[in-house]
């Protein structure tokens, strides 16, 4: 496997205004990658790579789209690869809702289907193309410790990364002969605009499987230098993701229906 580079290439990132997204890219420019950041806030975006310039000499460029909008992944890439070779993309945007899945707005649920699923399936499609022709890229696709069990109350979030783990699993199988690198992040517990957009309740230090973003973003890259398909930062969070593989289906769900009504 050949060592990976960042000076001088250029990433792709999602959800880049805050959270994991945020710190994915500060990890990044450090590291002396180029960056293209998209989310929705071109406010936070714009202060960001103003400071990344500033800080790490690198070039930015900032696309203000919202990926549940029809059409924005393929217009993201479009802008992004538009004379550059995009040598990493991080699938970081993502969100979901606390509730009875009966009782929440159809219209949301179907949103996070976008940004969750097809957006980061479109984005991959897009990126494996020049990635496999050159011979070189990678792919971070960030899921979730949700992504190893139904989650009730967060029926639409949970399902949507685990098709995010599972999609990126098989990508890295297929891609990785090619010398394309795949990768699903599993975090658990993070502080960011989740927490608040979702309605799950605060998130801090006390919090069992806590991690920092910047945590989280370290743990993932250094998941894309070794070449893994997966990885969940925290040893709490990793036990927890495969604590009920043993127990009857129907049991771990009103196990984890318990669970969710305890600390939400």
């Amino acid at each position: 496997m050949k060592r990976w580079e960042y000076k001088g290439r250029w990433a792709l990132v999602t959800g880049a205004s805050t959270g994991i997204g945020e710190a994915f890219a500060r990890s990044l420019a450090a590291r002396g990658m180029h960056l293209v950041l998209t989310a929705r806030r071109e406010d936070r975006l714009r202060a960001l790579t103003d400071e990344l310039t500033v800080a790490h000499g690198i070039r930015t460029h900032v696309i203000p789209l919202d990926l549940a909008e029809p059409g924005a992944p393929e217009e993201i890439w479009r802008q992004a690869a538009d004379g550059r070779e995009i040598h990493l993309l991080v699938n970081n945007a993502g969100f979901g809702f606390q509730g009875a899945f009966h009782e929440l707005p159809r219209d949301r649920e179907v949103s996070v289907v976008q940004v969750n699923i097809t957006a980061v399936l479109e984005l991959a499609h897009l990126a494996l193309q020049g990635m496999r022709a050159r011979g070189e890229g990678g792919i971070l696709n960030v899921a979730s410790v949700a992504a190893f069990q139904p989650l009730p109350t967060l029926a639409t979030y949970a399902a949507s990364k685990a098709f995010v783990l599972y999609f990126s699993e098989a990508l890295w199988e297929e891609n990785r002969r090619a010398g394309v690198r795949v990768v699903a992040l599993c975090p658990g517990r993070t502080p960011t605009g989740f927490q608040e957009r979702a309605g799950t309740g605060i998130v801090d230090r006390s919090t069992p499987g806590f991690k920092l973003p910047a945590e989280v973003a370290e743990a993932g890259l250094r998941a894309l230098e070794k070449g893994r398909s997966y990885v969940i930062p925290g040893a709490v969070n990793y036990v927890n993701s495969f604590s009920g593989v043993l127990l009857p289906r129907q049991l771990l769900m009103r196990m984890l229906g318990k669970l969710i009504r305890r600390f939400v």
